[in-house]
């Protein structure tokens, strides 16, 4: 097996509580070589960063764009990347496999949603074990949950429906799973019910937040696009001094 995969997907495992795995999420190379020289072990593209570093809005970069930038991405660094592929783009699994792997990526983020619509979780589950069967081992898929920003119907359970989808996709094949934006007070639920880690959303304001979603159950953090909007935030504070001389 491709030994950066391999390296990358232990990285998930046996991790101590309060210890999970940290992954910025650079936008462009120049960012990536700022968070591998800042000694992070392995980094995850945020397709929303990514987006926003190409003029686009969060959605609609086009494939061949969001996949060029992954593999500019990969090749500014030694350590493993994984990336946020959104949901696809329509591609069909070995091709969307075949792609990722030219970039050089070791894993990708699958959303199960489209459309701002939640995709049937069947249809998801059997879609993500055809990509970890195209990919024979040498991708680290990590199956995004987006029943927290995609709304479910009323009265349902969004904690079980979350579990329940989550269960699915890790017996699919899923090496982890995402369930964007879920409240912190929740992860205990769904970390003991899913057989797999449990990838937590964390803020960019110090350590002690990776470490008490640690304690809570995630193992590995990740930011989307705050890092990025930070980096942003910065530039537009410097511009403004600057137009102020």
């Amino acid at each position: 097996m491709n030994e950066p995969v391999s390296v990358f997907r232990a990285l998930h495992h046996d991790r101590a509580p309060g210890d999970p795995l940290v992954l910025p999420g650079p936008w462009d190379a120049s960012s990536a070589r700022v968070f591998a020289d800042a000694g992070f072990p392995a980094l995850a593209t945020p397709s929303a960063g990514v987006a926003a570093s190409l003029g686009h809005e969060d959605g609609h970069t086009p494939a061949a764009e969001m996949f060029a930038a992954v593999a500019r991405i990969v090749r500014a660094v030694s350590v493993p990347v994984s990336a946020d592929i959104e949901s696809g783009y329509g591609l069909a699994p070995a091709e969307l496999v075949e792609r990722l792997l030219e970039t050089g990526a070791v894993g990708c983020n699958l959303e199960d949603s489209a459309d701002g619509i939640l995709l049937d979780p069947q249809r998801q589950a059997d879609r993500l074990a055809e990509v970890r069967s195209a990919a024979e081992g040498r991708l680290f898929v990590n199956a995004r949950v987006d029943t927290y920003i995609r709304g479910v119907p009323a009265g349902t359970d969004v904690v079980a429906e979350t579990i329940a989808r989550a269960r699915l996709y890790a017996t699919a094949g899923a090496d982890c799973v995402y369930p964007i934006a879920a409240p912190a007070g929740d992860l205990p639920r769904l970390a003991a019910a899913v057989p797999v880690p449990l990838n937590a959303n964390g803020a960019p304001d110090g350590p002690s937040d990776a470490r008490r979603l640690g304690e809570l159950g995630a193992a590995r953090i990740t930011f989307g696009p705050l890092l990025q909007r930070r980096a942003a935030d910065a530039v537009r504070d410097l511009a403004e001094r600057l137009r102020g001389r």
